[in-house]
């Protein structure tokens, strides 16, 4: 009902921002239930609303990896402790790991260490309760660098 209000109230400001020559008011309704206040927050549905609980409930959608190594360190480990948690609530999100390379590392090196790193989130998120049908892995190599870091990012699709 609220986002219904909302929804309303936000067409109704539109249409009232158009065309002066017009001079097209919001509906008595709206002005009487919503008079002068806007949310705290913007309004998120859907896919948006889930990809901001999951990164506020586990801290980043990312974990890094030390050199040409797709060996995931403690504290990768303890982030995807969080990531697994969150996904476990949520068997209904799917979910594409993109492993990342250096952008230094040739172009065949980096698809590959990206697979690796890609799988090795992926394995250890399954040995942590996640069902292996919500998830995928994806080698992106180098097409996307950050700095020197090497990475691999948790993307919820739907």
């Amino acid at each position: 009902m609220i986002r219904r209000l909302i929804l309303v109230a936000s067409l109704a400001a539109i249409l009232a921002a158009g065309s002066a020559a017009a001079q097209i008011r919001a509906p008595a309704i709206v002005q009487r239930i919503l008079p002068g206040t806007r949310p705290q927050q913007p309004l998120l549905i859907g896919i948006d609303a889930l990809r901001a609980d999951f990164a506020l409930k586990s801290g980043t959608d990312t974990v890094y990896f030390g050199g040409d190594s797709p060996v995931l360190g403690a504290p990768a480990r303890q982030t995807l402790a969080l990531q697994a948690a969150w996904l476990r609530q949520h068997p209904e999100v799917v979910v594409r790991i993109e492993g990342h390379a250096m952008a230094a590392d040739t172009r065949g090196h980096a698809l590959a260490i990206g697979a690796r790193r890609a799988e090795a989130v992926r394995d250890l998120l399954v040995l942590m309760g996640v069902p292996a049908a919500q998830l995928s892995a994806v080698s992106i190599g180098k097409e996307r660098p950050v700095g020197l870091n090497a990475r691999a990012v948790t993307v919820l699709v739907r």
